[in-house]
């Protein structure tokens, strides 16, 4: 599911559960990128982009927003991202990581998500929302903290919507927990869906992910749709599985995530998207170098400048 919400479905013939070994496929080994990564905002632009929000903060217009950037960089014809897929499980393992591959549907996906957007387990459902992102606790600041509440209050309101009255809670809150060269806050919320609550409810109430867009949601949205210029596409969408007859599944915030498409050309292009959460406390210069930190691992996985 994009960012944007175009929804791609695809259902499975066969199904095997955790702990069965895939089959062992046999792909070339991943190429490193040479070439220079465009961004879709470059430093100017995204620290204008900054300065705008805070204006639109002070309007109380907005109290947070997510600005987003998606980098480029041309994908030759025979790299198949499961040769890179490879090199992340060595070099970023992730908790939702994923490689969907299906060219029919036209979903070429690769996901070191460390984020769980939905989990649901019958009438039971959690998220999982990230917000505050440092090198380690220790360089995490106020406003890291002030962001991840605001969130959370935020997912809390929204689960809210489809859940029995009096069974949403925030069961912790700014839990830090550490990834490949960088330490996030997460916070878990629950709770218990009402009877006849589908997929199609919880993923109107809640999509698209909170962490990721801001808050008010509805405001947010509309700041995001004027400052950032192309769309996100799987970048901060939703990927994962649901088995609706089974009323389970497990949605990761696409975030940490490459994909490859092509343009008007026809030209094959891999893309990855980082971003931030902007608020008044935002400096210009500290968010712009965050999506630097939040990108440079898996940019520098996919371009061998990181050693595994």
């Amino acid at each position: 599911m994009t960012f944007e919400g175009e929804v791609t479905c695809v259902r499975f013939a066969d199904v095997t559960g955790p702990g069965v070994p895939r089959p062992r496929a046999r792909h070339r080994d991943w190429v490193p990128l040479t070439g220079d990564w465009s961004s879709s905002l470059d430093e100017t632009a995204y620290l204008l982009g900054v300065r705008q929000i805070r204006e639109r903060i002070a309007a109380g217009e907005v109290y947070q927003a997510c600005l987003c950037r998606v980098m480029s960089h041309p994908l030759g014809e025979p790299a198949d991202l499961s040769s890179l897929e490879v090199v992340l499980a060595q070099g970023n393992p992730a908790p939702y990581a994923s490689r969907i591959c299906v060219p029919e549907a036209g979903l070429d996906v690769l996901s070191a998500s460390p984020e769980a957007f939905l989990i649901r387990d019958g009438a039971a459902i959690e998220s999982r929302p990230i917000k505050g992102t440092a090198t380690s606790m220790a360089a995490m600041l106020a406003k890291d903290y002030a962001e991840n509440v605001m969130i959370a209050d935020l997912v809390r309101n929204d689960l809210s919507a489809v859940c029995r009255p009096g069974t949403v809670s925030v069961d912790a809150l700014c839990a830090p927990e550490d990834h490949p060269g960088l330490t996030h806050l997460v916070t878990t919320v629950s709770g218990a869906l009402r009877p006849g609550a589908g997929w199609a409810d919880v993923l109107s109430a809640t999509f698209p992910p909170g962490s990721v867009s801001g808050a008010p949601k509805s405001s947010a949205l509309r700041v995001i749709a004027d400052l950032e210029t192309i769309p996100r596409g799987p970048y901060c969408g939703a990927v994962g599985w649901v088995d609706a007859d089974a009323r389970q599944g497990v949605l990761a915030v696409g975030i940490r995530t490459f994909w490859a498409d092509r343009d008007a050309d026809g030209a094959r292009w891999l893309r990855f998207g980082s971003g931030g959460a902007i608020t008044w406390a935002s400096e210009p210069a500290r968010e712009w170098a965050e999506t630097e930190l939040k990108a440079a691992r898996l940019v520098g996985l996919a371009s061998a400048r990181v050693k595994t």
